[in-house]
């Protein structure tokens, strides 16, 4: 297992194929399912959005979704925002027809309302604003470029963004060995899991990423296992006492 974490290593993952078997595909969607669950990804977004929704006091609030994949997500925070009684319309856009699908599979099991739409994140401009836009397991795809130039993007188009993705570290590296091979029998997830930790950035890195984006003010947190969490909100006094740190949307 012996490789080197020194800089990242961007390989095309099997699951991006848009040739992916289909049952192959879902297979692993099912793993990664298992790996969200045991990971508490959602638990990890969640106070977030649960403090966002008291500063607005009861306001009905939107939240997208980037790339929800299975829509494991995206369901899961419906589903919170179901239990503590938090007016919280869910939406989720993936560029695979297969993930789309499984999705909403998920949040017809599930007994909550999710839209689900098909999107080309990285061609396609998001086709509104929402109040809350959140991002798992999706930037460890990207390019520095690509990665900066899509930040800037969402903060135009959203008042609060929450962002949750692997670290690239010698601890990340065998959770993913072992995470992936105890939950999930799919090849393609042992395969994939192991390129998405050599493609992750590191917390100075992403730090030195949301700072070219210009998001002032981003807060960076390590949670389990081995993943950051960045919150950043729009900040309009920040922007004004320090108009050169802020980016303009047009």
């Amino acid at each position: 297992m012996a490789t080197s974490l020194r800089h990242r290593l961007l390989e095309g993952e099997l699951m991006d194929d848009p040739d992916i078997d289909i049952q192959a595909h879902r297979a692993a969607l099912r793993g990664l399912r298992r790996i969200n669950v045991a990971s508490r990804t959602a638990a990890a977004l969640w106070p977030t959005i649960r403090r966002i929704a008291r500063e607005r006091r009861g306001e009905p609030l939107s939240l997208l979704d980037v790339a929800t994949g299975g829509g494991d997500v995206a369901v899961a925070l419906a589903r919170r925002a179901q239990r503590d009684g938090i007016a919280l319309r869910v939406e989720a856009c993936d560029i695979s027809s297969t993930a789309l699908r499984v999705a909403e599979e998920q949040a017809r099991r599930g007994g909550v309302e999710v839209r689900f739409f098909g999107q080309d994140i990285l061609t396609e401009p998001l086709p509104a604003s929402y109040d809350i836009i959140v991002s798992t397991l999706f930037l460890h795809h990207l390019s520095e470029a690509q990665i900066v130039e899509l930040l800037e993007a969402w903060s135009c188009q959203t008042r609060h963004l929450i962002i949750s993705d692997l670290l690239r570290s010698r601890t990340g590296y065998s959770l993913a060995y072992l995470g992936t091979r105890l939950l999930s029998l799919s090849p393609i997830v042992h395969v994939d899991g192991l390129k998405s930790v050599r493609a992750a950035l590191t917390l100075p890195e992403a730090e030195a990423l949301a700072h070219r984006a210009g998001l002032t003010g981003a807060r960076f947190t390590r949670h389990w296992p081995s993943r950051f969490l960045m919150t950043w909100s729009r900040d309009t006094t920040s922007a004004d006492n320090h108009p050169h740190e802020a980016h303009s949307c047009i």
